[in-house]
């Protein structure tokens, strides 16, 4: 196989024929993947090459493995983004408000998209996911109810990449929220705030108005945010 670069594993060559195969069309979502033996006689390279390769595909959420059933072709991505994103996260000693700042210029865009592409049945969805914060006592319920809010929306954009960054964004900063919602809930006052801004948003999406829904996405965001940011 190609060695155009001295300082690349052997490995790390294996998995970018694996992904070209994939952007090639060679291999789709869902299609096993040939034996470890078939694999190094057709890239020509060690099965411990190949074994690496997969290990490292499976982490990053490309590749599954089933037991007693061979490798295959992630078929849901959704938080393949996650795990190379925590671990690159923790390394660099990232600040939150990095991740923060991502979301922020993201997802007030994504309302945007969104209001334009939403259909009725997401709409039923969001409407149901609203009534569900204006009832709910119970601050647990709430954080899962508020993140399932924004995902939907994420997946009304109909942009794969976005609900995929999102997902990985959201997963990574969960405690962060749940902190800054604990700092939001010391005034009881807040939680109506909350379920009303979220009601804004998704009026907005309703009417279809992707100005309408970017400013009540930002104005959302960045009261949240401010007390994300309280010690």
């Amino acid at each position: 196989m190609s060695s155009s670069t001295k300082n690349t594993k052997v490995y790390e060559q294996v998995i970018d024929q694996i992904k070209d195969m994939i952007i090639n069309g060679t291999l789709k979502a869902g299609d096993k993947l040939s034996s470890e033996r078939e694999l190094a006689e057709q890239l020509q390279v060690s099965r411990t090459s190949i074994r690496e390769a997969l290990k490292a595909l499976q982490i990053i959420g490309l590749v599954q493995c089933k037991q007693g059933g061979g490798n295959y072709i992630s078929e849901n991505l959704e938080n393949g983004l996650f795990e190379p994103l925590s671990i690159m996260f923790m390394l660099k000693d990232s600040n939150p408000e990095e991740i923060i700042e991502v979301r922020r210029v993201i997802e007030v865009q994504t309302a945007a998209i969104a209001a334009q592409k939403i259909t009725d049945k997401e709409l039923e969805d969001l409407e149901i996911l609203i009534k569900a914060l204006k009832n709910s006592k119970d601050e647990n319920d709430n954080v899962k109810i508020d993140k399932r809010f924004h995902y939907e929306i994420a997946k009304a954009s109909k942009n794969f990449i976005i609900v995929n960054i999102l997902n990985a964004i959201s997963s990574l900063i969960d405690s962060f929220i749940k902190d800054a919602r604990k700092k939001i809930m010391v005034d009881e006052g807040n939680m109506e705030v909350l379920a009303d801004q979220h009601e804004d948003i998704y009026i907005a999406l309703k009417s279809h108005n992707p100005k309408k829904a970017s400013e009540a996405m930002k104005k959302h965001l960045e009261f949240a945010n401010k007390y994300f940011m309280i010690k």
